[in-house]
């Protein structure tokens, strides 16, 4: 009973709020090219002689690791199937146009909005974690702008960073939903046994095992050597689906679907198919179930991979981890989209494997080991996939354990502590663990994205205290002239503090106090 009231729950949540979350989409991504051709882009976010802590290469990785993880695997390589039988736009199913949309929708859901949500809370608590120098990472704390220190360390602070911790659980808790299950399929078909419940556990235990040992090891000897073997092994099996398979059709798909997304963008993110219902008109609810949904999702996950984001990005300009965030993000997903999808996708049509028929007649982790297996060498290509899979799993588990340890220190001096990262890793596994036995995943999937509702206007209130905080800081500092703009000056009290205020001593001598 409760899981059908938490699902009509959500149904009422994408019927009645969906054009919020459409406009939320639209606004976060026009709020990135804002801060990136703004003067706050130019900020540096640290010292004026901080470098950063990571290579850009590895940066990419960890960021794309923590925000995606395995699930872009997975999706890239089945999304399209539903496109195709479901298509948007009343297209008829399984026409050259609903082909067309069908290899390209993934790659908008996953693409540059989906990114420029996840860096709403990304952009504040980066700035006044590694600029103002505030060692609290909570998303309470980058709103103080514009709530003011009272109210953001009172009981409404509070209930914000706890549904930035349950949209965290839930976010875990569905990965493994998705994921562990695959893996355990996977690892059936390769040594030939029957998944069932103890193999399920045996891969919870080794999954838990990688991220634990990475959670000990911290930023640079765990997360950041996981995401580097993600990134080369995630782009070796792309390269060899990519030679061994349908070459040019591959890449013939690739690039018409980018360029019907980005023709087409303004019309994907707004459509709310307004007319359904009405005058006799079809209702396809394509919308909902994907677009709004996926807004939803991201939503919710977003304070967690903004804040990683936050953190690891030190020693850049705040223009480059907007961009390089959106580009590494957009273009990874992209990939897995292109190559594992188109690749399904030329299965079907070419008539070679009725991939469509395999997920409905038994399952879409089925449909994902069927079309692999139509593959040179499948045995090896399962192997790197299932190992992609767990390490995929270990990563984002790994930077979600980082996080929640680091909201949960009074103050965050360089790492939190070990055992407080391993306290969280254990957790988060455990939780997810039972719930996946008890088949309350999906409940809990959709109840974090029904409580994440309330985040639409923290995320509008995030890009508001971004704004207000680094304006104010501008104004503070001395004339430059340079292109990286090092904030220097402060007042002594700041301004949404009970003490503090918004205006400017000295305005007009042009001589601000100094802290």
């Amino acid at each position: 009973m409760g899981r059908v009231w938490v699902m009509a729950a959500q149904s009422f949540v994408t019927t009645n709020f969906g054009v919020l979350y459409l406009a939320m989409g639209v606004a976060s991504l026009g709020f990135m090219f804002y801060i990136v051709f703004s003067d706050i882009g130019q900020i540096k976010l640290g010292d004026v002689d901080a470098e950063p802590e990571f290579s850009l290469l590895s940066w990419g990785a960890m960021l794309f690791a923590a925000g995606i993880g395995g699930a872009v695997v997975f999706w890239g390589m089945v999304e399209w199937m539903y496109y195709l039988q479901n298509p948007p736009f009343h297209i008829e199913p399984f026409s050259e146009e609903a082909a067309a949309w069908a290899a390209t929708y993934g790659m908008f859901h996953w693409g540059p909005i989906a990114w420029s949500i996840y860096l709403v809370p990304a952009l504040p608590m980066a700035y006044f974690l590694h600029v103002r120098k505030h060692k609290v990472l909570r998303i309470s704390e980058a709103i103080r702008p514009v709530l003011g220190e009272k109210l953001a360390r009172s009981w409404l602070g509070n209930i914000i960073d706890i549904l930035f911790i349950f949209g965290m659980l839930g976010g875990g808790a569905t990965s493994l939903g998705i994921l562990v299950p695959l893996i355990n399929e996977g690892l059936g078909g390769l040594f030939s046994f029957t998944p069932n419940a103890t193999s399920q556990i045996a891969v919870l235990v080794g999954t838990t095992a990688i991220f634990a040992v990475s959670a000990w090891r911290g930023l640079k000897g765990g997360i950041e050597m996981l995401s580097d073997i993600n990134m080369w092994l995630g782009l070796a099996v792309l390269l060899f689906v990519l030679v061994m398979g349908p070459t040019v059709f591959i890449l013939d798909t690739g690039l018409n679907s980018i360029g019907l997304m980005l023709s087409n963008l303004v019309q994907m993110a707004t459509w709310t198919e307004p007319f359904g219902d009405l005058n006799g008109f079809e209702d396809t609810g394509f919308h909902q179930s994907w677009t709004i949904f996926y807004w939803a999702w991201w939503l919710v996950f977003a304070p967690t991979v903004g804040l990683f984001i936050a953190r690891i990005s030190k020693g850049r300009r705040i223009k480059t981890m907007v961009a390089g965030s959106i580009f590494f993000g957009s273009l990874g997903c992209a990939l897995f989209f292109i190559i594992l999808g188109n690749y399904g996708l030329y299965l079907q049509l070419s008539g070679t494997l009725d991939v469509i028929q395999v997920m409905n007649d038994q399952s879409a982790n089925a449909a994902f080991y069927a079309v692999l297996s139509q593959l040179p060498l499948s045995w090896l290509v399962t192997l790197a996939v299932v190992i992609l899979l767990s390490i995929f799993t270990a990563t984002t588990f790994d930077s979600i354990a980082y996080i929640l340890s680091s909201a949960a220190e009074k103050k965050l001096d360089k790492e939190p502590a070990r055992w407080h990262r391993l306290f969280w890793a254990f957790t988060l596994s455990l939780l997810p663990m039972s719930l996946l036995f008890l088949g309350g995943l999906q409940t809990l999937q959709t109840a974090s994205i029904v409580s994440g509702v309330p985040l639409l206007l923290i995320s509008m209130l995030l890009m508001v205290s971004m704004v207000r905080a680094a304006h104010y800081d501008l104004r503070f500092q001395p004339d430059y002239d340079e292109p990286e703009i090092n904030i220097e000056e402060f007042p002594e009290n700041d301004p949404w503090t009970e003490k503090g205020t918004w205006e400017l001593p000295d305005e007009q001598s042009g001589e601000p106090s100094k802290s």
